[in-house]
């Protein structure tokens, strides 16, 4: 055990750099053989030609090709197959100042030859020209000194082999410096100055090699690309610099902090999950503190992976996958939170991805469906209207719950398409409904922060209303904070273009969110959305009481209505009637249902005339094109 730990010790002291790629290594491992082949069939001829007989040539030839048998068997990994040929190399030497008897220009071939081995970019072939260099001249020097030295060496040979020794070992010292100023200049990121994704994976590798447990932490920061479109990318290059040093603070002595890709990190730990973990644990906290910049406070977060090293795949390849992983459904759970990779996970990870293309077609493919729940006034328990809510009839899988693929289609893009699919759907649906009845009838649709930021929100309600001839004053659009996420200033000129049309804007949600109060300032909003984690406490729940009560005096007092969801018993809503709220949904109503179910509760009454919505789509269409 003793003996184990100095070898360690002594392995952490010898300089190392970057391990070359296996097919890079192989090319130059395959010249070096040649060479050593090439020297020994030279080296026969020039034996033959000094009138040596022909034991010599036989004891030379297997000296120098003997060895490079060794050099073609994989099992002996890169050192022992490195190790061969440097063998084969350094009796080439000997033999050659052998042969030479004595000359000293020989003696230049055993500096040629180190030369050659540094093409490894490995410390052990060093260390075996350095002992084979210093045996050759002390042992053979002292039974053959004149074969061996031509001056007043053949008195001293060992004081001779350590003068030789020490040229040899400057000349190794000197390759290995040039072979790490070299790396220096392209293993780290020119940004931050972190390792980049090449040595990340080099470290990892050699601390395998090493035996032990391993961890890798996968680091991507949340909604990176959002600080780039909105503050430019001078901003978004400082902040990266930021939390770069951040992440240096949070790891220990020893750990390993790479930047591998534009919003992307990595750290290797020598350690086991629990140790990565804690590691984490203070990335995420270190991240999300605000980060002051040249332009103000910014506050991002991080999703975290964590995956550490098994008996079956020690390989830092295996690793780096894993832990990808594991950020992966960090991401998919909500974001801003860190995920140990378990078996099983790369399974759960293939299926999503098969997912996620299975989500991509669903509208063209006809697999989607919208859903219409009514809002209720709760003074006389009529509709007023429906929000349309989309489900998805998967191929196999039958009716998929939103909570299900909406945060896969947010991650992945498709809401953008399918979002505009349903606000489609929903106003042609209603336009019907009212041609039906005659009533004027409000829908409400959902808008999703990523359709603020993939699309022009504003040009495609245009097009909906003015395909649809569902009027403009009809339609509430619903958003939650999430859009303050994105370019503020960019949401809030869309909002307000669209409440030019006449449409009414609701904000989904309210009061979940860190800002719930704060944002009111920023987004133009008709209606505020009291989130059902407020209801389900009524009618019992007295901080809920006054929690609701302080909304709907807020909203009356800027003018707003109030929408309540959830509402799932008697009790809840005539709680929520006493405390003024004008509107409800939830269950205790109805359902969402498909529209040939939903639209059995609406009331037939004298067709009235359409209300004029042209005029202003066709007044923003000018505004927009001007």
């Amino acid at each position: 055990m003793i003996l184990l730990r100095l070898r360690d010790r002594a392995v952490r002291l010898l300089p190392e750099g970057r391990l070359l790629p296996d097919a890079v290594w192989e090319r130059r491992h395959r010249a070096i053989v040649r060479l050593c082949l090439t020297s020994a069939a030279l080296l026969v001829l020039f034996a033959w030609l000094r009138g040596h007989g022909q034991p010599a040539a036989v004891a030379v030839l297997a000296a120098v090709a003997g060895p490079v048998a060794l050099a073609g068997v994989p099992q002996l990994g890169r050192k022992g197959r490195a190790a061969a040929t440097t063998l084969s190399l350094m009796a080439a030497s000997a033999a050659l100042v052998h042969l030479w008897a004595g000359v000293t220009e020989a003696h230049f071939v055993f500096f040629v030859m180190v030369g050659v081995v540094s093409l490894y970019q490995d410390w052990a072939p060093y260390g075996i020209a350095l002992v084979v260099v210093t045996l050759h001249h002390g042992v053979v020097g002292t039974i053959y000194p004149h074969a061996v030295y031509s001056h007043d060496a053949v008195h001293d040979p060992w004081l001779w082999a350590g003068i030789h020794a020490a040229f040899v070992l400057a000349a190794s010292i000197a390759h290995l410096a040039a072979w790490r100023l070299n790396e220096d200049q392209v293993l780290s990121d020119p940004l931050t100055g972190l390792a980049n994704r090449t040595l990340l994976e080099e470290i990892t590798h050699r601390l395998l090699a090493r035996g032990g447990s391993v961890s890798l932490l996968f680091i991507d920061l949340d909604d990176f690309k959002a600080v780039n479109d909105s503050r430019g990318h001078a901003a978004g290059d400082e902040l990266l610099l930021v939390l770069a040093e951040r992440l240096r603070g949070c790891v220990r002595t020893g750990d390993v902090v790479a930047r591998i890709g534009g919003d992307e990190f990595a750290v290797v730990v020598n350690g086991g999950a629990d140790v990565a973990r804690s590691v984490a644990e203070r990335a995420l906290v270190a991240l999300s503190v605000p980060v002051p910049l040249a332009d103000g406070m910014l506050t991002v977060h991080a999703s975290i992976g964590v995956a550490g090293s098994s008996d079956s795949d020690r390989t830092s390849d295996a690793l780096l996958r894993n832990a990808d992983l594991a950020m992966y459904l960090a991401k998919a759970q909500g974001k801003n939170r860190l995920v140990v990779y378990a078996d099983g996970m790369a399974e759960e990870a293939s299926r999503r991805a098969a997912f996620a293309q299975d989500l991509a077609v669903a509208a063209d493919s006809g697999q989607l469906e919208v859903h219409y729940q009514p809002t209720v006034r709760l003074a006389d328990g009529r509709t007023t209207g429906f929000e349309a809510l989309v489900r998805w009839n998967h191929p196999e899988r039958g009716l998929v719950p939103p909570v299900e693929f909406v945060p896969l289609a947010e991650e992945t893009g498709a809401i953008t398409g399918i979002g505009r699919w349903v606000l489609r759907e929903a106003l042609r649906q209603g336009a019907a409904w009212m041609a039906e009845t005659g009533a004027p009838l409000r829908m409400a649709v959902n808008l999703s922060p990523r359709q603020f930021q993939d699309g022009d929100v504003t040009a495609d309600v245009v097009a909906a209303l003015e395909e649809t001839g569902f009027p403009a004053a009809q339609l509430t659009l619903e958003v939650t904070e999430g859009v303050l996420v994105r370019d503020v200033d960019s949401v809030v000129t869309q909002l307000d273009a669209l409440r030019s049309l006449g449409i009414r804007i609701a904000i989904d949600d309210f009061g979940t969110g860190f800002s719930g109060l704060s944002y009111l300032r920023h987004l133009p909003a008709d209606i505020l959305k009291i989130d059902r984690s407020f209801v389900m406490d009524l009618p019992r729940g007295r901080s809920a009481a006054t929690l609701i009560t302080s909304i709907v005096e807020l909203a009356r007092t800027l003018g707003l209505d109030v929408v309540a969801e959830g509402v799932e018993t008697e009790g809840q809503r005539r709680a929520l009637a006493e405390l003024d709220c004008g509107l409800a949904q939830g269950y205790l109503f109805a359902r969402p249902e498909p529209a040939e179910l939903a639209g059995r509760s609406l009331p037939r009454t004298v067709r009235v005339p359409a209300q004029p919505g042209a005029p202003a789509v066709e007044q923003v269409q000018a505004d927009r094109t001007a």
